[in-house]
């Protein structure tokens, strides 16, 4: 029923645009006869034909469409068949009637005078839409409807028992032979598209596409449903359509390419045999490839090349999920036929390989990725690697390296091998601490590896890591000078792949705790990579430039570097020599100013501030001695300081830039890092680290939020950037919500009642409030001029709160020892104390305002000095005796009248300078 349904709207439709159609054409042959008489009588010009036309105006590209001259030329890469000379007059006026309105009236009145501008635009919309209908639908609904026509005879036939199976598949295939000859007849006879817009709808190809639909049915009919033909005549069948189906594409277009891989790629899911052979299917899919490849390369077509791979793979990927009975050789042959047919069919003789725009193929990714995942397949899976398919697998992505070497353009099958073998690699470590207990509600994958760790593991690693280097190597020195892009792919993955590989073995096979054997590889790739990237820099144009290339080549030898020290010296002594390594990058800019030298001492510093933040004790709590100064903290945090320092010194003589600033920045933080630890671990009898928090920990964490501030300023005061400055800004506020939040409410020690230490001068209040208030002061006046009026105001604020904080507490240590909570009470001469010491406080800051024209340290002056007069006169008055409480006020009324001095003096000093301003 809903067949007959379609059938009959079909017909409908049909019948609908016939009806149109003749009626167009009888019209258009009464304005061609009314025009000719017009032309003959001399009472219109002749019209020009379009390209002459076109080429007085200077606009041949928007000359109407020529007509197709009747030769048997084919279309050029799928396009319809054209004229190639110009049209005739009456078919040059046939077209303006066609793009015209449709009443004789209205073509006579636009003969004679020019229609209005809303006028014409509507008639070109209903031209579009009635072009659109008359020739583009027309011819597909008519394309569609015959290859339904087909099958729909076929079901008609064996419901109604008019012929037999035998008779209907006959007519069948005979019908689509029928329209496949129609197809080729047509466009022999010169087909000619005579309307502009109807290229999509080339008629030829159309009925090719149906006959094939119909060709396809029928056998395919007559082994799934009647058992006519057996599978292997059936498998021939269908794959002799498909592929003679894309051949026919190379005279009718792409489009009808596609449709033949398709049914050439679903051929082996619709014959079904009971002992499926895998040399069949992948011998048949490799005839499918190569044909594919060959007409697509003709052609340009790129994406039926990429379907056509695509199809390949994923029957691969299908076929080695049945891990157990997967045959290698069958594996290996599909892989190397699709590496063999990339290389020499679809990329054979392009050409423009060293152009900077054409760095890579993209079809050329669909077959990385699937080979890859063979080779990852092969490697990982425990059913493929306990046979010992990993030699296998790595052959496949040494074979797509050498590709990648062959033709440059296939550069996507080295980021595919290269992932791969990392990814392998990475798999054959032990994820000790993952587990997948998700009753915990712990995520993670289960203890064992993802692949088989095993002495052919360990015999692979570095073979693959070789060919990446060798290959990259020589790669990026061939393509420096031409191609930066695929240079510095090359130098990346023929560094990351071995630096990868090793780390994987050491941490599956070596000792972690000293390896002299791992150590020496790595220093050996050290050299190696160091070496390498000089000899690339040489081909250079101009030479020794130091490119992406030659960055990733030395900074491979960078990491290197860092894992032969980790794997050599334990956690102390990796800390230190890290941080010392800084030296080396300065000191080779005396000969080389390679941009990366730079960056890889800094990179030093970001892998020591990670050292640091896992172990801050630099060689482990249990090895801290508790001897003051003289300990790891002096040589884990001083020795880097004093390297870093070194660094910035000679990169500001040599290439200078960012990373001379960071190391600036770095070599100051440090030193305020070794001050802090040294006075923590001197106040806590040789213990820095616990678990709980305290305000130690918070005040070294206020240090380094206050450092990374200083650092983001100083590197943007010579490389201006918003990230470096809103970055700065915001550690500037983190660090000051630290000193609010932690430092004088959570932490303080008036409140915790902690240990603020035994040493009368370094102790907790020391670390805590006078050292940040040292860095925070340090920093808003090193910002002002820098940051906004605010940012300073804020940090100098913190810094006199700090101040503050410091002076008041130490005298609080003072008088009441170690521990100085506000339970322990308050005595009178402590309480005369404060009063006098916020006075001074409030001298010094008045002071420090005026010589500092700070505003702020002015206001927070006036506020401390009011906060001692509130103090003397509502708490001193009613608490102290005797002579305290006199000499409470005496000192207010003296402090008070001294400044009352010092502001009279400064207005009239002031005064005096404005009026001899005014006079000069």
């Amino acid at each position: 029923m809903f067949e007959n349904l379609i059938g009959l709207v079909a017909i409908i439709a049909l019948f609908v645009i016939m009806s149109r159609q003749q009626n167009r054409i009888g019209l258009i042959e009464r304005e061609l006869g009314a025009l000719r008489s017009l032309v003959l009588s001399g009472a219109a010009p002749p019209v020009a034909k379009p390209t002459e036309q076109a080429a007085a105006d200077g606009k041949l590209d928007e000359a109407p469409v020529a007509v197709a001259a009747a030769d048997t030329a084919s279309p050029a890469a799928g396009e319809p068949i054209t004229a190639q000379g110009p049209a005739t007059e009456v078919e040059a006026l046939a077209g303006e009637v066609l793009a015209g309105p449709w009443s004789a009236g209205e073509a006579a009145q636009k003969a004679t005078e020019p229609a209005a501008p809303a006028a014409a635009a509507k008639a070109a919309r209903r031209s579009d839409v009635e072009t659109a209908l008359g020739t583009r639908w027309a011819v597909w609904v008519g394309g569609i409807a015959l290859a339904l026509g087909g099958l729909f005879l076929i079901r008609y036939t064996i419901e109604a028992g008019i012929f037999g199976p035998g008779v209907r598949l006959t007519m069948a295939a005979v019908l689509g032979l029928v329209l496949v000859a129609a197809g080729e007849f047509i466009r022999r006879t010169g087909f000619r598209v005579p309307v502009q817009g109807a290229a999509g709808a080339y008629i030829p190809a159309i009925l090719t596409a149906a006959g094939a639909f119909i060709l396809f049915g029928a056998v395919y009919a007559a082994h799934g449903i009647y058992g006519f033909i057996g599978p292997a005549l059936a498998f021939t069948l269908l794959g002799a359509i498909g592929i003679a189906t894309i051949a026919a594409a190379l005279v009718h277009g792409q489009a009808l390419a596609g449709i033949g891989l398709v049914g050439a790629i679903v051929t082996p899911m619709l014959v079904a045999s009971q002992a499926p052979n895998p040399w069949a299917l992948f011998g048949y899919l490799a005839i499918v490839l190569a044909a594919t490849g060959v007409i697509a390369r003709m052609r340009d077509w790129k994406l039926l090349m990429a379907a056509a791979f695509a199809g390949t793979g994923i029957w691969t990927v299908l076929y080695m999920m049945d891990a157990p009975g997967a045959n290698l050789s069958a594996i290996l042959f599909i892989d190397a036929v699709t590496l063999a047919i990339l290389a020499f069919a679809w990329l054979g003789r392009r050409g423009g390989e060293t152009e900077p725009a054409n760095a890579f193929d993209w079809p050329s990714i669909v077959p990385g990725l699937f080979i890859a995942f063979s080779a990852l397949g092969l490697s990982v899976d425990p059913v493929f690697a306990a046979a010992g398919y990993a030699l296998p697998g790595a052959g496949l992505l040494a074979a797509m390296v050498a590709v990648a070497l062959y033709r440059p353009l296939a550069l996507p099958l080295l980021y595919a091998a290269g992932l791969a073998t990392v990814l392998i690699y990475l798999g054959i470590i032990p994820p000790t601490s993952i587990t997948s207990d998700f009753s915990n509600g712990v995520l993670g994958v289960d203890g064992s590896p993802l692949a088989i760790a095993n002495t052919l593991t360990l015999r692979i690693g570095p073979a693959l890591g070789l060919v990446f280097i060798g290959a990259g190597l020589w790669a990026a020195r061939r393509f420096a000078a031409a191609t930066q892009i695929r240079a510095a792919s090359w130098a990346a993955w023929g560094v990351v792949v071995p630096l990868v590989i090793l780390l994987a073995l050491w941490l599956t096979f070596g000792d972690l705790d000293r390896d002299f054997a791992y150590a020496a590889v790595a220093a050996l790739l050290v050299v190696v990579f160091a070496a390498g990237g000089e000899w690339v820099a040489r081909a250079e144009e101009p030479p020794l430039k130091g490119g992406m290339a030659v960055s990733f080549d030395f900074g491979g030898a960078a990491v290197a570097g860092l894992l032969m020290l980790h794997t050599a010296c334990d956690s102390g002594w990796t800390t230190v020599l890290l941080g010392a390594a800084t030296i080396v990058p300065a000191l080779a800019t005396r000969w080389r100013s390679y941009p990366v030298l730079g960056w890889i001492a800094v990179g030093a510093v970001i892998a020591v501030l990670g050292r640091v933040a896992f172990d801050p004790t630099i060689g482990g709590a249990e090895f801290l001695s508790r001897t003051p100064v003289f300990n790891w903290l002096l040589l884990g945090y001083g020795i880097p300081a004093l390297a870093f320092g070194f660094t910035a010194w000679q990169l500001a003589r040599t290439t200078n830039g960012r990373p001379r600033l960071a190391m600036e920045a770095a070599a100051a933080l440090f030193a305020l890092l070794t001050i802090a630890m040294l006075v923590r671990h001197a106040m806590h009898g040789g213990i820095i680290n616990s678990d709980a928090p305290t305000l130690a920990e918070q005040a070294i964490y206020t240090l380094i939020a206050i450092g990374a501030g200083a650092i983001l300023v100083a590197i943007d005061r010579r490389s201006p950037s918003s990230v470096l400055r809103y970055g700065s800004m915001a550690a500037g506020v983190v660090s000051a919500a630290f000193v609010i939040v932690q430092h004088f409410l959570v932490l303080d020690p008036l409140f915790t009642d902690e240990s603020t230490g035994r040493i009368p001068v370094f102790n907790l209040v020391f670390l805590a409030y006078l050292l940040p208030a040292v860095a925070a002061g340090g920093l808003a006046l090193y910002a002002r001029g820098k940051r906004p009026k605010w940012y300073s105001a804020m940090l100098a604020l913190v810094a006199a709160l700090l101040a503050f904080a410091y002076a008041t507490l130490s005298v609080r240590r003072l008088f009441k020892g170690e521990f100085i909570g506000l339970w322990s009470g308050l005595g009178q001469l402590e309480t005369y104390t404060y009063s006098a010491l916020w006075l001074v406080i409030g001298v010094a800051l008045l002071t420090g305002g005026v010589w500092l024209r700070s505003q702020v340290l002015r206001v927070a002056s006036a506020v401390l000095i009011a906060v001692a007069v509130l103090k003397v006169f509502l708490f001193d008055m009613s608490e102290l005796e005797g002579v305290l409480r006199a000499l409470s006020f005496i000192g207010l009324g003296a402090v008070l009248i001294g400044i009352g001095l010092f502001y009279q003096r400064l207005l009239t000093r002031a005064a005096r300078e404005t009026v001899s301003a005014g006079e000069q």
